[in-house]
């Protein structure tokens, strides 16, 4: 597999889990009324939060595969299911709130964080599971698994991808952090509600055929005589 089709499969994955419209919105709604300059001060670091994150959390993807004994096609099959089962969902939303609503209930938290400054929210909750939550996590441990590959050139490249379309994502978020204010306003929310559904459905179909590719190995040794 080469860095462009990695690149094309993770963002096509990672950005209707993010979603960064919709974070933005939750992102808005935590911080209130601030200074252009503080919305671009936090939106930086929480980009670069995510890039940080989201990159550990690849290469540390086999190490905890194999910490825990699990094969590649079982990752397969059961992160397809879990990838298609979150399109799924988006798929079926009534409207464009209930992501948002999902975002706010992940980050939920204890009353004795009211007194935390914005910067002491950087990692928790902004960066996650506002920006990535669990449900980046299981695609980024999929997309990791499933870049795997017996030669190291092509397993190098299928990571490069998957960082590359990290880090497009996290500047998506950034520019929709940084700019907040503005772009919740400027952007309606039938507009963002039917982009968010087309990559959702990009999204189900990529869960599917990782699941797919997971499952047909697993039938191979079951059928062998």
């Amino acid at each position: 597999m080469t860095a462009w089709t990695a690149f094309l499969l993770a963002f096509s994955a990672l950005l209707p889990i993010i979603n960064p419209l919709g974070s933005a919105l939750v992102f808005l709604g935590l911080v209130g009324e601030a200074p252009p300059a503080l919305y671009r001060s936090l939106a930086r670091r929480i980009a670069l939060n995510n890039i940080l994150f989201l990159g550990a959390f690849e290469l540390l993807g086999s190490t905890i595969l194999n910490f825990f004994g699990i094969s590649l096609p079982i990752v397969q099959v059961a992160g397809g299911m879990v990838i298609a089962g979150i399109a799924w969902g988006v798929l079926n939303e009534n409207d464009s709130s209930a992501g948002v609503r999902r975002k706010k209930e992940e980050s939920a938290e204890p009353s004795t964080s009211r007194f935390h400054t914005l910067r002491e929210k950087l990692f928790y909750p902004f960066t996650f599971p506002i920006t990535s939550g669990p449900g980046t996590l299981v695609t980024m441990l999929t997309l990791s698994a499933h870049m795997s590959s017996p030669t190291l050139s092509a397993s190098l490249l299928g990571h490069a991808g998957i960082f590359g379309a990290v880090v497009i994502v996290s500047l998506l978020v950034y520019f929709c952090y940084a700019y907040a204010p503005t772009v919740t306003t400027k952007i309606s929310k039938t507009t963002a509600h039917g982009i968010l559904r087309v990559t959702a459905f990009i999204m189900l179909c990529i869960g599917v055929q990782i699941a797919w590719n997971g499952l047909s190995v697993l039938l191979k040794t079951l059928l062998k005589p």
